[in-house]
């Protein structure tokens, strides 16, 4: 279900359990404070909607940095970062400890081409970002972004890889989930 322009939300069943995820693009640094503020209630009014006993993944592009250090935020922020904190990522942070969640590629150790989401001739960036509950971090096995060239700009997607297990009637059974939280807009 699209929220407007920058919240989108989409529901799956799938075996027994349901997965809500996400997709989040937040106002640039440069933008008016309440064009920020509505997207932040807006966002914060849809997690409160969906219930704790279902799976939450919120992805995409924040356009905040939470920098290389977790700088007292070790409860959501897993220590594998890029560049410098900005106020949109301690946002970003505060958002994250407020509903008991955790910024899951931030837990998964990448080598610097993985954790770059946007690069031009004068900077490289870290600003997508994958959102989970606390207690489902472990179904995030992988996280990293995929580089692609466009025109003069760096702008890659970020693949995520969830371990899912299910009960069948004879035990438990594994499923790998792939999620591409973004595509590419040419």
């Amino acid at each position: 279900m699209r929220v407007d322009d920058r919240l989108m939300t989409i529901k799956l069943v799938i075996g027994g359990f349901t997965l809500n995820t996400i997709s989040a693009y937040a106002p640039q640094a440069g933008l008016d404070e309440e064009v920020k503020r509505r997207f932040w209630e807006d966002l914060d009014e849809m997690v409160r909607g969906i219930p704790h006993n279902e799976k939450l993944f919120i992805g995409e592009d924040f356009n905040d940095h939470i920098g290389a250090a977790s700088g007292g935020y070790d409860d959501v922020y897993g220590g594998f970062g890029f560049g410098d904190r900005n106020g949109g990522g301690t946002s970003l942070l505060d958002f994250a400890r407020a509903f008991d969640l955790v910024i899951a590629n931030s837990s998964l150790p990448k080598k610097r081409e993985y954790l770059v989401t946007f690069r031009s001739s004068v900077a490289e960036t870290q600003l997508d970002y994958l959102l989970c509950r606390k207690y489902d971090r472990g179904l995030c096995t992988d996280c990293k972004v995929i580089p692609r060239k466009l025109r003069e700009r760096y702008q890659g997607s970020q693949r995520v890889t969830l371990m899912v297990t299910k009960e069948t009637g004879g035990g438990m059974e594994r499923c790998k989930e792939m999620w591409k939280p973004r595509k590419q807009r040419i």
